[in-house]
């Protein structure tokens, strides 16, 4: 084991495409069986010991509901039932179609119901191709999966570490298929008025103001993996605010600032873990002073809001 271990973006781009497909088939499950959260909290995937889950959804009104799990050790998909019933199948040499119709079959075998409204790519360059007609993507490298898991893993637990240190609202940490990225997410409460011409699915997940941090593994645009924090909306000057460590910087996309610190860059520093802790402090901050929030009320030392424990023996 390794903490943060190596996985550039080029040597695992093939596979990386192939998995982001299947997650967001199992992802468009998801979010056909489950009851809609707010901000689409009830979306995405959180991370099990073996790989990543949908959690239990689809109750029906006899008590039924099932379960889908990516198993990263064993490379296989699991769909479960609560009566007991199991369904299989490995992942690697499947293609995105075949990868589509299996797992149609395992749902049918348990007896889930999943109506998945357009069974297709979510924001990605083949938008246009139905699951079930991807016979391009096809690149499964076992070895490179369970990296990705692992390094998920890890990351969900700095994560975690970070969004302890404040007890205002905030999301769980989930990694999220459309995105391909694990974030978590503070919010001020302040309501965000969109315009009309802003999508739904913005403006469900920016309906407040959020300063949200996490990682992604790369893209076409961006080809190496990264944390990153962003504060929206912007507040005017946010790309002007000091972070931590010195290699982290802001950066311009889609017309707002991002502020990242470059996988590599944590994995080369003395504490990695306390380097990426102290970026994902310091864009927090830099966001929430600009944007006015009440830095001080929420503040949560190591995980205590009552002052007794805070202040720790004696």
């Amino acid at each position: 084991m390794e903490l943060f271990p190596p996985l550039p973006y080029e040597e695992w781009r093939a596979t990386k495409e192939t998995l982001h497909r299947f997650a967001q088939v199992v992802g468009k499950v998801r979010l056909a069986a489950s009851p809609r959260r707010n901000h689409w909290w009830n979306v995405p995937f959180h991370l099990t010991g073996r790989g990543m889950t949908t959690r239990p959804m689809g109750l029906g009104d006899d008590g039924g509901f099932f379960c889908v799990d990516f198993d990263f050790t064993a490379h296989r998909l699991e769909v479960t039932a609560g009566d007991g019933s199991a369904a299989s199948f490995a992942l690697p040499g499947l293609s995105v179609a075949a990868f589509h119709d299996r797992l149609r079959a395992a749902l049918a075998g348990v007896g889930a119901h999943a109506a998945i409204a357009l069974p297709r790519p979510f924001d990605l360059p083949d938008s246009g191709r139905p699951f079930a007609e991807d016979e391009e993507h096809c690149t499964y490298d076992p070895a490179q999966a369970n990296r990705y898991w692992r390094i998920l893993s890890q990351v969900n637990l700095v994560l975690e570490e970070y969004a302890a240190q404040w007890s205002g609202k905030t999301s769980p940490v989930h990694h999220f298929w459309h995105t391909f990225d694990i974030a978590v997410t503070r919010f001020s409460g302040r309501v965000v008025h969109h315009p009309a011409t802003v999508d739904p699915v913005t403006r469900e997940a920016y309906s407040r103001e959020v300063v949200s941090a996490g990682f992604w593994f790369g893209d076409p645009a961006f080809p190496r993996p990264a944390f990153y924090s962003y504060t929206a909306p912007e507040p005017e000057g946010l790309a002007g605010q000091p972070l931590e460590p010195a290699a982290a910087r802001w950066v311009e996309r889609n017309g707002s600032h991002l502020a990242v610190l470059d996988y590599e860059d944590a994995r080369a520093a003395p504490d990695p873990k306390g380097a990426v802790l102290a970026f994902l402090d310091s864009a927090y901050r830099g966001g929430a002073v600009l944007a006015g929030w009440d830095t001080a009320r929420d503040a949560c030392p190591d995980g205590a809001t009552d002052p007794v424990v805070a202040a720790g023996p004696g």
